[in-house]
């Protein structure tokens, strides 16, 4: 896709970026996160998949996912919203579909998890269906459709229920809050290298996370964001928390892609039966994720999927810009060129951030870099 910089909402210290910031190798960040969970009691195997994940989101600038979080975990883990030494598991299945259980630990180790059922399924059966229960937040759901596109496969995932105790966003046309941000992803394969498209976002016109940091950094919302109590729609993030919502994106066409999130996430995956009062806390007690995956290869060979693919892609980037736009891209695009970046780079991180993950080390004895 083809956005001009005024339209790209920023990550949490991105705008921070030109001035205060700490460049951290992801080696060294990926270490230090897993150091900061092992010793707030998360099992080892936990702790390294946690940090993979989080480390893996701010590579490709999805900074609203990645080390950010890690004060926010280790606080639920104190109050038993989140399970640090338990593992997914089956709980029910056929050939080509699982009901996976996330054993109330993180999210990221559950949906990794229930991801490679449902590749490992699509490749003997040509497709399947995984959905996953009992989690906590599942992360950055890009990382999970690429992981089936670099296996040669299509794949999308549906999230919801985030918005049965606390809802957060209006329907279209509404003024009370009744649903949530309802994440969707999906994925293609086009040769070695990656996907050749890839989208990952919100139903929601921004994150919940953007909302926070504008109002921690007194910086209005872009218009169509959020509405106020009474919903009209506003750009002052305070007015979210006094009662305000989250719009959808796109108008009532996002409003249909966020109700089908919250059939496929929480209504078809009974996620409501697995609720529980002691876990999940109030966000992720209700909430489930479906996983479809299929072979890119089903009616013809890879090879010819692969051309035609690198072809619309061709066709895509050879697209003349128009006034005010740099070039065209491709969905996925941004975060491809900010992993080879980052990598390179190394990754940047706010002050402000960086001194509350070091407040959080020091109160666990975990040795900064």
């Amino acid at each position: 896709m083809s956005l001009r910089q005024s339209e790209v909402p920023p990550s949490p210290g991105e705008s921070d970026l030109k001035s205060s910031v700490v460049l951290k190798a992801a080696d060294e960040l990926n270490s230090f996160a897993r150091d900061i969970l092992i010793a707030a009691r998360v099992s080892e195997q936990n702790a390294i998949r946690v940090a993979e994940a989080l480390v893996s989101s701010n590579l490709c600038g999805v900074d609203t996912h990645g080390v950010w979080h890690l004060p926010g975990y280790v606080e639920a883990v104190k109050k038993g919203e989140i399970n640090p030494t338990s593992r997914p598991s089956i709980l029910s299945e056929t050939a080509n579909t699982a009901l996976v259980s996330g054993g109330w630990t993180f999210g990221h180790v559950g949906a990794k998890f229930a991801t490679e059922v449902a590749i490992e399924k699509a490749q003997k059966h040509d497709l399947s269906l995984v959905s996953l229960v009992e989690a906590h937040h599942i992360g950055r759901l890009g990382e999970y459709v690429e992981l089936a596109a670099s296996a040669g496969l299509i794949s999308m995932i549906w999230a919801g229920g985030f918005g049965e105790d606390v809802p957060a966003a209006v329907p279209f046309g509404g003024r009370e809050r009744a649903l949530h941000t309802n994440p969707v992803a999906m994925a293609f394969p086009s040769d070695s290298a990656g996907p050749s498209m890839m989208f990952d976002f919100a139903t929601t016109a921004l994150s919940g996370v953007k909302v926070h940091e504008a109002r921690e950094k007194h910086q209005q919302l872009p218009l169509g964001s959020i509405v106020d109590k009474e919903g009209n729609p506003t750009t002052e993030p305070s007015a979210f928390f006094e009662g305000g919502a989250h719009l959808p994106f796109g108008g009532h066409k996002g409003y249909a892609f966020m109700l089908a999130a919250e059939y496929l996430g929480r209504i078809f995956t009974g996620s409501d039966a697995f609720a529980r009062q002691d876990v999940g806390g109030a966000i992720f007690g209700h909430s489930g994720t479906t996983i479809i995956v299929f072979r890119a290869d089903l009616f013809q060979a890879l090879d010819q999927y692969r051309q035609r693919a690198e072809a619309i892609e061709s066709r895509i980037r050879s697209v003349l810009p128009a006034p005010g736009f740099g070039e065209v891209l491709m969905p996925g695009d941004l975060e491809a060129r900010a992993r080879a970046s980052r990598q390179r780079e190394g990754i940047p991180i706010p002050e402000r951030i960086w001194e509350k993950l070091t407040v959080l080390a020091d109160s666990l004895g975990v040795t900064k870099p």
